[in-house]
């Protein structure tokens, strides 16, 4: 979510169909950095990455023995990702569902993980999205979200930021009125996290929400 020039265009499917159709991937390939942190220890099971761009989040779980469905709104998106999970010989352990993350609804489907990182709906659009989201969390499973801190928490942001993108960044504090109440919240953080951008090395906080559901 790194547009310049703050425009709404960057939270809609045409934007990132352009972004994925062109040649070279746009992301590390590498999990992100907190779905490592927590999902390290849980057994695997199902799970579902919504917002899974590229792809690097399900590959990272299916190698780890997950079965991962991989969600996201642009299609040339998950065309790419599931090239690269072929290629990365997992491709039997995953599938591929094209949804916008503000229209998802479960339709009984449920998974032991539902994560999303850096997924950011505008106007503060996430926590109905969580909301959303925590539907499709299976009876003692786990819902992962992970965001951008807005600027005044998080100062690696140019001040060219558009005022668009920054109302959909959020503290993880801020998505708990889309928990329902059969949820514990067992992480709720702003983390530190290093990056390198060309030759400067920053720190940005990564907004951090973990919750259970109750086995029942």
């Amino acid at each position: 979510m790194n547009d310049e020039s703050g425009s709404t265009s960057i939270f809609e499917p045409p934007a990132w169909e352009e972004r994925y159709s062109g040649d070279g991937t746009i992301w590390s390939g590498e999990p992100n950095a907190q779905l490592v942190a927590e999902a390290s220890d849980l057994s695997p099971g199902t799970a579902l990455d919504v917002g899974c761009g590229e792809g690097g989040d399900v590959i990272w779980l299916a190698r780890r023995g997950w079965t991962v469905t991989g969600a996201d709104f642009s299609a040339a998106g998950l065309a790419r990702a599931s090239r690269l999970a072929a290629e990365a010989g997992i491709a039997e352990r995953t599938d591929w569902w094209q949804v916008d993350a503000r229209e998802f609804e479960a339709d009984g489907r449920a998974y032991d993980l539902v994560t999303t990182h850096y997924l950011h709906a505008p106007d503060g659009g996430m926590v109905d999205v969580v909301r959303r989201l925590t539907g499709a969390v299976a009876p003692g499973g786990h819902l992962l979200v992970v965001g951008h801190a807005p600027p005044a928490r998080s100062h690696h942001h140019h001040d060219n930021h558009g005022e668009a993108e920054r109302r959909a960044m959020f503290l993880a504090a801020d998505l708990l009125p889309g928990l329902p109440e059969d949820f514990e919240p067992l992480v709720v953080e702003q983390r530190p996290r290093r990056v390198t951008r060309g030759e400067k090395t920053i720190e940005i906080d990564d907004s951090t929400l973990l919750a259970r559901r109750a086995k029942g």
